[in-house]
């Protein structure tokens, strides 16, 4: 069984580890393949798990080829994606080996039993494996990605996996035993309906003459309606809104903290990104797209959804290049934006070459490196109005914590209350959207007053 992903065996035939014995037993099982083998599997559903230690878990991967056995049918691999595990940037992704006479095809790892984390199969014929590379490094990166992006159409879900990791059910999501629960998830991956009352939630078209641009913002607001408090209630922003739109409806998460107490009745901006880029040009440290913001959108929100206007009353919230966003945002407006959130922050920014490895490596670690914001608060004076940040990181995202830390640090040094966590996870929305949840219960908690943060371990069935 490979350790943690590190392993990029492709061969077909694999032996089954024999310390992961539910999967071991099932492997060996004399009617392996079957028609009544795949109804037992499917009934314990999938992946499988078995216990390792008191941190460990094995994890069998399985899928059934719809062709049959390697007698018949045209498969030749079938590459297995799983965020922060495997390494699509590899000449040789990470393939299942098939078991040897069926229509079984299996892989098997060891994780620590608090990771979390979504993964997709990709079945190829023989025209469609990974190529033999030529040329440079940069020739042969070329290569490699113009290949991984060809073979995405045939990528799918884990059809006898319950949980998905997008609404669409384009990708598989695995919780192991011990991550951080994700309670106000439980709707969604049940797979419950996740609409919620069209009452509070509303659709703006917002025409900007500053950027010269048309999206859609999504108006939520949670909590019971009182008149009197309308005006009270804090403002949260979130970047990347169609995200927490469409892919990952936040909707019900936020239901489901506000009337458990977890969060205060609020008023949730969500904005659409347009396009990659439109958003890397909006959202990567740009003045006059939060300008755009304060004097063109929020106006308008405030007519149809009363909240708070008060700094600390305001949060903005991102992930990824949405999270340096978001911090820049509370850093550059700090009159307006008290709080920021920000998941898996691209704090690389502008230095793109903080994340240049070499071909087929990963990426190095670089402790004490720092993106632009980072230097930008390290240079600057004291802050005279201290901002509240949550940063969060995955374990698996190299370097990116190295730039997370730094920026703590600087923020920390500057008088800024900030709050740094990781997660056993990569770059992912399926970890994004706890981390997510948590940060808000924290960032909108009263003055003094500690959010209670959900760490408890459990499956979200």
């Amino acid at each position: 069984m490979d350790e943690g992903g590190a392993g990029r065996s492709t061969g077909n035939e694999v032996a089954p580890d024999p310390r992961a014995a539910r999967a071991f037993a099932a492997l060996h099982a004399p009617d392996a393949g079957s028609a009544d083998w795949w109804r037992r599997i499917a009934d314990q559903g999938t992946p499988l798990v078995d216990r390792l230690g008191p941190n460990e878990i094995g994890v069998t991967f399985l899928w059934r080829d719809p062709h049959g056995s390697a007698a018949v049918s045209p498969l030749r691999r079938v590459y297995v994606d799983v965020n922060s595990v495997t390494d699509h940037h590899s000449p040789a992704p990470q393939s299942l080996a098939r078991l040897r006479g069926s229509d079984v095809w299996f892989w098997q790892v060891v994780l620590p039993s608090d990771w979390r984390g979504s993964y997709v199969f990709i079945p190829a014929t023989a025209g469609a494996v990974a190529p033999a590379l030529i040329g440079d490094d940069v020739e042969k990166m070329q290569q490699q990605r113009q290949w991984w992006r060809s073979i995405q159409v045939h990528a799918t879900a884990d059809p006898l996996n319950r949980f998905v990791a997008r609404r669409d059910g384009s990708a598989s999501a695995l919780h192991l035993a011990d991550a951080p629960a994700q309670t106000a998830w439980t709707a969604f991956d049940r797979g419950r309906d996740v609409n919620t009352d069209p009452s509070r939630l509303q659709e703006l078209n917002w025409c900007s003459a500053r950027l010269g641009t048309a999206r859609p913002v999504w108006l939520y607001a949670t909590g019971t309606a009182d008149p009197s408090a309308a005006a009270l209630r804090p403002l949260v922003l979130l970047l990347d809104g169609r995200r927490w739109h469409e892919d990952l409806p936040i909707y019900a998460a936020l239901d489901a903290e506000t009337d458990c107490g977890r969060l205060p009745p609020a008023v949730y901006v969500l904005i659409d990104a347009i396009d990659s880029r439109q958003r890397e040009r909006d959202i990567a440290c740009n003045p006059v797209f939060w300008q755009a913001l304060q004097t063109e959108l929020l106006p308008e929100v405030a007519v149809t959804t009363p909240h708070s206007t008060r700094a600390q009353d305001t949060v903005v919230a991102g992930q990824s290049l949405g999270g340096l966003g978001a911090v820049y945002a509370a850093l550059q407006f700090p009159e307006r934006f008290g709080a920021a959130a920000s998941q898996s922050g691209s704090f690389w920014w502008p230095h793109v070459e903080l994340l240049h490895a070499p071909f087929g490596e990963s990426c190095p670690r670089r402790p004490g490196a720092r993106g632009a914001l980072a230097e930008r608060v390290a240079s600057s004076s004291r802050a005279s109005a201290p901002l509240r940040v949550c940063l969060d990181v995955g374990r698996r995202e190299d370097v990116m914590i190295d730039l997370t830390e730094s920026l703590r640090d600087a923020l920390a040094s500057a008088g800024h209350d900030v709050v740094c966590r990781d997660y056993e996870g990569g770059h992912d929305a399926l970890c994004w959207r706890g981390a997510l949840v948590d940060a808000l219960a924290r960032l909108l908690a009263p003055a003094g007053a500690a959010a209670p943060v959900s760490h408890s371990p459990g499956d979200p069935a």
